[in-house]
């Protein structure tokens, strides 16, 4: 094994242990970390010349994946440093371009009332199919939870105790967050656990294991098209926006929606904020407490409140 497989094998078991991180996110900084060592001809004895190489290299790439990829190394060579590895750190050469985090895609309260209607529909009948019951299971839990597709798929069988209202969940990094359950989701999913086998592991079974992640997107796209919804506007992430858009609308606050949503930084959730702005103007003027004050005109008398 050369010098930077084990340098990054170190590097990786720190960042699972110390500070949580995803089997996903080990894997992508695994291949930025050897992506950039194949370019500068090795990670370990490169020095800032060797480096400064990089964006000549990563022109061509988003800008968003420039900063990925340098951030990988500058906490790579960070850790080196810190464990005695290294002398010194590279990494100031690398660059730091200015991004922009996305805006997520939003679906109106409109557009989730004719989902849910058009799954009413196909619960209606004194019989339904259980396949639809097992629909209409899995979008509650969406909106009304705001649960990540994996997390949702790979739901037990006794994640919901009928007398509890809420579900514990692992999400990413391991951390453990306290989701609430309406009583629209639990009766929904009490409705679908009569057809789910006595001796099955998961919620939603399919096959030798649960409902795969591709499964739920082909579902929730042609339930989208059912409703008169372009189905490319439709996906179980962009459910969890809903959740965490429409709740903001209603009052909730910012931190409960971190910890429901299980951000670790409130930056992330703070981007549900741009939707709304004439709502955080209106409650201003209508409940900060100048609003109750008397407005002073120019020439210095005052008005009606």
């Amino acid at each position: 094994m050369n010098d930077d497989a084990v340098l990054i094998d170190r590097f990786l078991e720190m960042m699972a242990a110390e500070r949580g991180a995803s089997r996903n996110t080990l894997l992508a900084y695994r291949t930025d970390l050897e992506g950039a060592g194949a370019l500068v001809g090795g990670l370990a004895a490169a020095g800032k010349e060797r480096l400064a190489a990089l964006p000549e290299a990563w022109a061509q790439l988003a800008a968003s994946t420039v900063a990925r990829k340098a951030s990988a190394l500058r906490a790579f060579y960070a850790f080196l440093e810190e464990e005695g590895l290294r002398s010194d750190n590279p990494s100031a050469s690398l660059p730091r371009p200015v991004t922009r985090r996305p805006l997520p895609k939003i679906l109106s309260v409109q557009d989730v009332e004719r989902l849910f209607h058009r799954i009413e529909e196909r619960i209606a009948a004194p019989h339904p199919p259980p396949l639809n019951l097992r629909l209409a299971a899995l979008i509650e839990l969406l909106y009304g939870s705001g649960l990540r597709a994996t997390e949702l798929v790979s739901l037990p069988r006794r994640a919901l105790a009928a007398d509890r209202p809420f579900l514990i969940l692992k999400g990413k990094g391991g951390r453990e967050r306290l989701v609430p359950i309406s009583d629209r989701a639990r009766a929904a999913v009490a409705a679908w656990l009569h057809h789910v086998p006595a001796d099955s592991p998961w919620l939603f079974p399919s096959g030798k294991s649960h409902l795969s992640r591709i499964r739920l997107y082909q579902l929730i796209k042609a339930l989208a098209a059912a409703a008169g919804i372009a189905p490319q506007r439709v996906s179980p992430h962009v459910l969890r926006h809903a959740f965490a858009t429409h709740l903001l609308e209603g009052g909730a606050d910012l931190r409960a929606l971190q910890s429901m949503l299980g951000h670790a930084d409130i930056a992330t959730t703070q981007i549900y904020t741009h939707v709304d702005s004439r709502r955080l103007v209106e409650l201003v003027n209508s409940r900060h407490p100048l609003a109750a004050m008397p407005h002073r005109r120019v020439d210095g008398g005052a008005s009606a409140p």
